[in-house]
């Protein structure tokens, strides 16, 4: 049976004085390092004329980024299994101060991509640390609350990025993007290692070299192969000539290392040993949301990377007008994000997913008419950011939350890996349709910027439809009953599976 939900969190369910701290710290970390995933993403022509480079090589900087990311998110379940809480913060933050470095005092391309790759890897780390943390340390019943401070700084710190680094190129070099953040991720890191106590053990177990080496090998290319499958370009006069080799080999080789991973991790998850447990899929919640994470990212990210081609090449905005144009959306998902939470607390989770992803729907569609006038492209953006504001915080506490305790790091590694890969594959997705649609434009007389206003408007159609299937599958979800209680979900024993069920 499920509890009705009660109106109001009770006196047990307040947090302590040491748990607030560490989740408030561990809020302000994951800020930064978030904030710098896209403070690049405007920055790329400057580096290319400061360093000579070519487009095809300065994308490796967010390439690389994206890459890393992939490889690293899957073994975060790992260590915050084998390292203390403490341990864990100070490996993140140390690795991105130190990438960050790395980036401010590059004199050429290779050492910045090595700057970045070091940068990502602590930053795969601090998402999944602070999700797995505060479903530690918070009651069932604040769930909602505490994950929507969580969205607040998933949607508004990569609003700000784009914006922060126009800012600053307006009056400073690239290399003060990197500049500006490093004290403050030196100061996160030293008030962290000071303050920041520790509320799980770690567990002495080894790793797997094998998964480790499967997981590596698996989604690295498979990311790749995502990212570079679409083979077009931005539109032009002359078709795509298809996905380049190179991907499509990538692609294969990601799909047989996951498909060995998989079958590596059923085998160890018996003796408790899997880098990544799959019993995750067990419950019904997290597997449902997942699946649609996967559709949903997918769709959102094709507007994320083909919404800043349009503007600045059709409209023909400036990279401070492109980013001032995306920060009302993140802001109001920011401003939003608290209220759901707390709501998130008193409801179910299907009362504000679906009308929450209709809302995204709307605002997908809205800019799929890529319309002349800028202000109208503002509007859907806003629209699409406040639906995504009822989407996240339900869709990710719900996940976690029908999870017992001690899958918990692996749950949120799995969701960081979801969104890589779901959104690589949906920007792949888009690209390649407005190139062809673009191509085929041109090629009937139209001019190249005509050929890019049909492909990306053909592009959002296809992500608005995209976006009707998230609405249908979130039907599924269900309120998880520990969601109405006071206390954290207890996973119960934790011996191995041959000790507690029968073979």
């Amino acid at each position: 049976m499920t509890r009705s939900p009660a109106p109001a969190a009770p006196p047990s369910a307040a947090l302590s004085p040491r748990d607030r701290s560490v989740i408030v710290l561990l809020l302000i970390s994951a800020f930064v390092v978030i904030l710098n995933e896209t403070i690049l993403s405007v920055a790329l022509p400057p580096i290319m004329d400061d360093l000579d480079l070519l487009e095809t090589t300065a994308q490796w900087l967010t390439t690389g980024f994206m890459l890393t990311m992939a490889v690293v998110i899957p073994i975060t379940g790992f260590l915050m299994g084998r390292f203390s809480t403490r341990q864990v913060f100070a490996i993140a933050m140390s690795t991105f101060t130190a990438g960050t470095l790395i980036c401010a005092v590059s004199p050429a391309f290779l050492p910045l991509l090595l700057g970045r790759i070091v940068q990502a890897s602590g930053t795969a780390i601090m998402m999944p640390l602070l999700m797995t943390t505060v479903m530690n340390l918070v009651p069932p019943s604040r769930h909602g609350q505490v994950m929507g401070n969580i969205s607040i700084v998933i949607s508004v710190a990569p609003a700000l990025g784009p914006t922060l680094s126009g800012l600053i190129l307006s009056f400073a070099p690239w290399r003060f993007l990197f500049v500006l953040v490093l004290p403050i991720a030196v100061a996160a890191l030293a008030i962290g290692l000071r303050r920041i106590e520790n509320v799980s053990e770690s567990d002495p177990k080894p790793a797997d070299a094998l998964s480790v080496l499967l997981s590596a090998v698996g989604f690295g290319p498979l990311v790749y192969g995502l990212t570079g499958i679409s083979g077009g370009g931005h539109g032009g006069g002359e078709a795509p000539s298809g996905p380049p080799t190179t991907a499509l080999v990538a692609l294969a080789v990601g799909v047989v290392a996951l498909a060995l991973f998989v079958l590596r991790q059923l085998r160890l998850q018996r003796r408790e040993r899997a880098l990544l447990d799959l019993r995750t899929f067990a419950s019904r919640n997290f597997a449902v949301a997942v699946g649609l994470m996967v559709v949903m990212m997918g769709s959102m990210f094709g507007v994320v990377v083909l919404l800043p081609i349009f503007l600045q090449r059709v409209l023909e905005l400036s990279t401070l007008s492109v980013g001032l144009m995306m920060l009302p959306g993140g802001l109001a998902m920011g401003l939003l994000a608290p209220f759901v939470g707390r709501l998130f607390d008193r409801v179910a989770p299907r009362p504000l997913l679906v009308p929450g992803l209709a809302a995204v729907v709307v605002g997908i569609g809205i800019m799929s008419r890529v319309p002349e006038q800028a202000w109208l492209i503002v509007v859907g953006h806003v629209v699409m950011s406040l639906g995504l504001a009822f989407v996240f915080t339900p869709l990710m506490t719900t996940a976690m939350g029908s999870l017992p305790r001690r899958l918990y790091p692996h749950g949120s590694a799995i969701v960081g890996t979801v969104q890589q890969v779901a959104g690589a594959a949906g920007a792949a997705l888009m690209v390649s349709v407005m190139a062809r649609v673009a191509a085929d434009t041109t090629a009937g007389g139209a001019s190249e910027l005509e050929g890019i206003s049909a492909g990306t408007s053909a592009a959002f159609t296809i992500s608005a439809v995209l976006g009707l299937v998230t609405v249908a599958i979130a039907l599924f979800i269900r309120r998880n009953p520990a969601d109405a209680g006071d206390r954290p979900v207890d996973a119960g024993p934790t011996e191995p599976e041959e000790t507690v069920a029968p073979a």
